[in-house]
């Protein structure tokens, strides 16, 4: 089968759908912010920030960490990945990141394992490396890439 030709790459924007209004969690305090969309009705963009409000110890803050989620009933934040049996899985290759990247790593999986958010699993031919992403402010946050 021939290959088909590759077009050429078009740069792609991402914008937002509309404009979002910037909503503090905690009035008065503008480091604990979200957005939320600006075209729905005033009752309830009112609702929808009452609610924010009212939850926002479970909305991801720089301040909030894995020890700030007990409480939560895992299977409503549970995830599974659905496996086809009839695929071969690809195992990636190890990573070396260097001391100071696997101390930040070392640190992000005990936080979780601690708080009970993961489990070690034995899984030796499907591993996925994880990766580090920088946040506003210099720290930076562990990722799976899947």
């Amino acid at each position: 089968m021939p290959r088909p030709e590759l077009k050429e790459e078009v740069p792609v924007t991402v914008q937002p759908m509309e404009k979002l209004l910037t909503v503090e969690l905690i009035p008065g305090d503008p480091s604990k912010v979200t957005t939320i969309g600006s075209k729905m009705k005033e009752d309830v963009r009112e609702q929808v920030i009452s609610c924010l409000r009212k939850n926002k110890k479970y909305l991801r803050m720089d301040s909030l960490g894995p020890e700030d989620l007990e409480g939560i009933d895992p299977s409503v934040i549970t995830h599974h990945l659905n496996l086809d049996p009839t695929i071969r899985p690809v195992k990636q290759k190890k990573q070396h990141f260097g001391s100071e990247k696997d101390k930040i790593i070392q640190g992000e999986v005990n936080k979780l394992l601690t708080t009970g958010h993961i489990r070690e699993k034995q899984f030796p031919e499907l591993l996925s490396d994880v990766v580090l992403v920088s946040k506003p402010g210099g720290k930076r946050r562990m990722c799976v890439d899947f």
